[in-house]
């Protein structure tokens, strides 16, 4: 680090369960964020601000009025243009020093494989239930720490399934995909807009605790959050013997 990190990451390196090491591990490292909305925006803009130098945004949508709500990576101004490059311009304008390489697509499981793989750690901030059930198989092939948020009405969660670790459940253990988990949408049901941004820099702060080898994470937990209620609560959350992605004998 040279100077002027020193001094922009000063109240990091104050930390002792970051200091000098942990900060540098930040600038070392790669994230893959998937999607660039509600808490895509939290997230990446706390991870540039934080420090870590090379994010790879990928979405397929543009920013649209009904977006600015919620979604704080965008401006009025960035109407119609791509969420991933009006993200990518707000990150910049937070931290020039971070690499941001926006991806406008739509990933499928072979693309998310690649992504992955480049990545040291995985965000999942998208909203549909086939896109996270294919990025946690992916990252459970990888052995690749995922970062899982929702957020939708006032309710919230945030899960980590580490797959580095031989205990990790994953996202199937919690929703398996063969259940009639329900997916409700912003569009149809609303939700509240400060709820993604509590969830999308929970997520955030869990990266950075993996990113820094803070041991302290939601690993094997699931974290919800009524926030109409402002009340949390934290799960234990065991892997399934019988996962059909993660089991032993998958």
């Amino acid at each position: 680090m040279d100077d002027n990190q020193l001094l922009r990451y000063s109240r990091h390196i104050l930390l002792p369960e970051i200091g000098i090491e942990g900060q540098q591990s930040l600038l070392d490292a790669r994230v893959l964020i998937l999607g660039a909305g509600g808490l895509g925006s939290p997230a990446a803009m706390f991870l540039a601000a934080a420090g870590v130098s090379n994010l790879t945004l990928c979405d397929d949508d543009h920013v649209d009025l009904t977006n600015l709500q919620r979604q704080l990576a965008h401006r009025t101004t960035s109407i119609g243009t791509a969420k991933v490059e009006s993200a990518q311009q707000t990150l910049n304008a937070i931290n020039p020093e971070v690499h941001v390489r926006p991806l406008q697509e739509r990933a499928d499981e072979m693309r998310l494989a690649e992504l992955v793989d480049e990545a040291d750690i995985v965000l999942d901030c998208s909203d549909n239930f086939p896109t996270r059930y294919a990025l946690n198989r992916v990252c459970a092939a990888a052995g690749k720490p995922l970062v899982s948020g929702a957020a939708t009405r006032f309710d919230g969660q945030v899960s980590v399934f580490d797959f580095r670790r031989p205990d990790s459940p994953c996202y199937n253990c919690l929703y398996p995909e063969d259940s009639e988990a329900e997916e409700t949408r912003c569009a149809v049901m609303g939700v509240f807009a400060p709820l993604v941004g509590i969830v999308g820099s929970m997520q955030a702060a869990e990266a950075l605790k993996l990113l820094a080898g803070i041991d302290s994470t939601l690993h094997g937990k699931l974290l919800t959050l009524d926030a109409l209620r402002m009340q949390p609560r934290v799960m234990k959350l065991a892997r399934d013997p019988h996962c059909a992605v993660c089991s032993r004998s998958n």
